[in-house]
């Protein structure tokens, strides 16, 4: 490395890159807690949240694809990765919620009811994002047949 020259700051270091996910995390948390109040529990179990961690693996699960089948992870498909990905269905998703429900539902009398609910939560969200992750290759293949898009390429 030469005296003077600037190497570059990581993705995650740059200010502008932490506003986008952040930005795009108010926004899927946002979702997230008008979907918990408008979805009641049925019978003490916390379908909302069962419901958004399954929609939110699928969801990953065809965007990721998506990205990754037109291209290396640079420019703006980076950046859609970060805001929705890591923002907006990060925040959309809530494994914490998950943790805590199912420790509730654990230690207040219903252990059944709580592992069910964890295993499940588990298996339906691979199952979902790997249901997302073959539509989005699905939904590739109907498309042009071209390959990824070069480096630098702006396709998303």
């Amino acid at each position: 490395m030469t005296a003077g020259a600037a190497t570059p700051r990581p993705p995650h270091l740059r200010p502008a890159v932490m506003a986008m996910v952040a930005l795009g995390g108010a926004i899927g948390t946002g979702a997230r807690e008008a979907i918990s109040l408008a979805v009641p529990p049925v019978d003490g179990v916390p379908v909302a949240i069962l419901g958004i961690n399954i929609v939110g693996a699928f969801l990953l699960g065809v965007l990721l694809e998506t990205l990754l089948l037109r291209g290396p992870d640079v420019g703006r498909r980076r950046d859609l990765r970060l805001f929705l990905g890591t923002g907006v269905l990060g925040g959309f998703t809530t494994y914490s919620a998950l943790a805590v429900d199912s420790g509730l539902l654990l230690l207040g009398g219903r252990p059944v009811v709580g592992v069910l609910y964890v295993v499940g939560s588990v298996v339906l969200g691979v199952l979902a994002s790997a249901l997302g992750i073959a539509l989005a290759r699905r939904a590739r293949g109907r498309g042009t047949t071209a390959g990824p898009v070069p480096d630098g390429g702006e396709a998303a």
